[in-house]
């Protein structure tokens, strides 16, 4: 509950001060900078280490790209169909394929599964969706920005990317043993900004004062990421024999609302902020009585 409540107020106080205070020019651009580039990458130091790798759980890391890729496939075709801008397919596909596995994730998966369930979210989580931000998510950041799209400029940007380069610091600490405990420390405490940062940058940006085309794009990510995801990695772990908290957890998971960070880089990278920013806000509102509702499916 105080999860949920941390993420509610810190919204809300984004929309109020975006309405009624007079803030600094390129506040929220410099507030995504500190999440991508600090916040980010110092929770991958602290929660990497601590993860125990298990083939056994190959379907919570496929399901996660499932995801991620099936957006982009729908978002790519309908996106033609529907005239849609390259930046709009690119922040959809970011929104609509990253789901916020971690700051709702973890609190949601535990209320509904228990310890065993978190665990295997976290799973998910580290292994699945972030790894589909480190490289996925830049990879089409850098495709639909209208960039240098040649595949060595991609593959120079997912290595640079601070997220990705700690991802791996974090594997090779884990296999040594971890971190002395001050470091955890840091790590967690400069991690533990990211949420409340982040939730308060999105509500800088929150509108709702959309066109029609802007409101269907927002309604056509929601309805992959919310519904038709979950569903088909449901039917997908019910083929290849997947069962029980494992099969629950993927579900969940597939269903959560959109990756904070997606929405921060698409807006970093001048992927339709108005459209990505809107999704994740409605997305995380909309989410809290889906997912439970998932629960009752698995």
């Amino acid at each position: 509950m105080n999860t949920f409540l941390l993420l509610f107020l810190c919204f809300a106080l984004g929309i109020l001060v975006a309405r009624f205070a007079r803030t600094p020019p390129g506040i929220a651009q410099g507030l995504n900078w500190w999440i991508l580039n600090v916040a980010l990458p110092a929770l991958v130091l602290d929660l990497i280490p601590r993860l125990h790798f298990d083939r056994q759980l190959w379907f919570l890391v496929v399901s996660m790209w499932f995801v991620f890729l099936g957006a982009w496939a729908v978002c790519a075709a309908f996106g033609r169909w529907f005239k849609w801008s390259r930046a709009r397919i690119g922040a959809l596909t970011l929104v609509a394929g990253l789901g916020n596995t971690a700051f709702t994730g973890y609190p949601l998966v535990e209320a509904l599964r228990g310890k065993e369930g978190l665990a295997l979210a976290v799973v998910a989580d580290q292994l699945g969706c972030f790894l589909a931000l480190a490289v996925g998510g830049i990879t089409v950041a850098a495709w639909y920005s209208g960039g240098r799209t040649h595949p060595a400029a991609i593959a120079r940007r997912i290595l640079l990317f601070p997220p990705f380069l700690t991802l791996l610091v974090g594997v090779l600490a884990g296999f040594l043993g971890g971190w002395p405990a001050p470091l955890e420390n840091v790590y967690e405490r400069v991690g533990a900004t990211l949420t409340p940062l982040a939730l308060f940058s999105v509500g800088l940006q929150f509108t709702l004062q959309l066109s029609r085309a802007q409101f269907g794009a927002v309604a056509f990510a929601l309805a992959w990421k919310l519904v038709a995801a979950p569903l088909l990695v449901f039917l997908a772990g019910l083929a290849v024999g997947i069962h029980g908290t494992v099969l629950a957890v993927a579900v969940l998971q597939s269903g959560m609302a959109p990756m904070i960070s997606s929405a921060i880089l698409a807006d970093q990278h001048g992927l339709d902020p108005r459209v990505a920013n809107a999704t994740l806000g409605v997305g995380i509102l909309v989410s809290l009585a889906t997912v439970p509702l998932l629960n009752l499916l698995v």
